[in-house]
């Protein structure tokens, strides 16, 4: 079984969103999202269409087959261009 990886804490921290408030958006119990920054959870393709959307964001930016690299690379790159 593939693993899905997924961005949405740092969004949601970004966003300055708590769980609770991600949850209340997207109609599920906080734990949920608890459940899925971890991992612990996949989301159904509607709850993920809802996650991007209060983000505003394409479902790509936030969930993956592959690891998503670190900020810390990103961050790098743009400062060697």
């Amino acid at each position: 079984m593939l693993k899905l990886y997924n961005r949405i804490a740092l969004f949601r921290t970004e966003r300055g969103l708590t769980r609770r408030a991600l949850a209340e958006a997207v109609e599920v119990n906080p734990q949920t999202i608890g459940y899925l920054e971890r991992g612990d959870y996949k989301p159904s393709l509607e709850l993920a269409m809802k996650i991007a959307g209060v983000f505003d964001v394409p479902i790509e930016l936030l969930f993956s087959f592959s690891p998503f690299p670190p900020v810390a690379d990103a961050l790098r790159r743009a400062g060697e261009q």
